[in-house]
């Protein structure tokens, strides 16, 4: 199988990437390095079947040339982050909205498969326990720059339905609740990498509101293989689909557990969302995903317990830091 991977070099392409590979597959990668790492690659980049191509997904013709003779495109390139959406609104929504339309046509014209990677952010402020695909979305004003990622990706998602109902394209969606693990940084809002990296350094843990926000983390071990399997599952085709673990925990709860996993003398402290954000932020009390649908679909399980999660960070941050850090109890 030929695959093409846009955000090659980011977190969760790079591991997408080398399971490809590992799997026997040839793979040409795409990223802009605005928030991937070539150090991500390292493993990749030496493979005979690996193909890296610095370029952006707003470069129709790059896309078009990557894109041909692909069996699979997986759409990975996007703007992520709080802190990279509040701060580049503007190219933020270029990058998640043309990009896409970009890669889409381009997976058509190709006659390609196409998984699109999307987000649980699409659920907004809805805060049922066990979210399923049809659940309503409920946002806030789209004048905040909050929404502005999920109101994207929603366009995104309706963008792909378009072209599975009216192209023909073979499509899937996959909506992921808090892929966490090695390679993923804190630089822009991520919580587990910053924290794993603050109590390694000695700095105070710094949780944003009031800490009760429950939240689900899956490893990115547990989701690559499933990404892969839905791209090869035509009943998956038409359709978007959960991917996460249901392993419940406040941000309060998290900086705990990571402060004893670590054993770092850090403090926790409390930063209220207007001195993390700015004015006018909104977060949603609790999000937790209904994964019934994929493993129904591929047999998806999250096996990854949050323990672990963070063992596996702060390994590999202990690294980037130097400091060694002291196997778990």
């Amino acid at each position: 199988m030929k695959a093409f991977v846009t955000g090659a070099a980011g977190f969760i392409g790079s591991h997408l990437t080398d399971a490809l590979l590992a799997a026997g597959h040839t793979v040409t990668g795409l990223d802009d390095l605005s928030t991937g790492r070539l150090e991500n690659l390292s493993r990749a980049g030496e493979h005979p079947r690996f193909r890296f191509r610095q370029g952006t997904v707003l470069d129709r013709a790059r896309v078009e040339e990557d894109a041909h003779g692909a069996d699979v495109v997986f759409h990975f390139a996007a703007a992520v982050g709080a802190f990279v959406i509040r701060d580049r609104t503007l190219e933020s929504l270029r990058t998640n909205v043309h990009g896409t339309e970009n890669v889409v046509e381009a997976a058509y014209r190709n006659n390609a498969t196409l998984l699109l990677a999307s987000t649980s952010e699409i659920y907004g402020k809805n805060t049922l326990a066990g979210l399923r695909e049809d659940d309503d979305r409920v946002l806030g004003s789209p004048l905040k720059s909050r929404w502005s990622y999920a109101e994207a990706k929603a366009l995104d998602e309706s963008l792909v339905d378009a072209y599975c109902r009216q192209r023909g394209l073979a499509a899937v969606i996959v909506r992921l609740f808090n892929t966490v693990g090695p390679r993923q940084t804190g630089r822009y809002g991520m919580v587990i990498p910053r924290f794993v990296r603050q109590a390694l350094t000695g700095e105070p843990l710094t949780v944003f509101g009031t800490g009760t926000q429950i939240r689900c983390f899956c490893h990115v071990a547990d989701v690559v293989p499933a990404l892969i399997a839905l791209a090869h599952e035509p009943r998956a085709f038409g359709s978007a689909v959960n991917l996460g673990s249901t392993e419940q925990v406040t941000i309060s709860d998290l900086a705990d557990r990571v402060v004893a996993a670590t054993r770092s003398r850090s403090e926790v402290r409390y930063l209220p969302y207007e001195q993390a954000y700015g004015p006018g932020y909104e977060d949603m009390l609790r999000r937790v995903p209904d994964c019934t649908l994929a493993k129904e679909l591929v047999g998806f399980e999250a096996h990854t317990t949050l323990d672990e999660i963070i063992d596996s960070v702060a390994e590999e941050i202990a690294r980037r830091v130097r400091q060694p850090t002291v196997p778990r109890r």
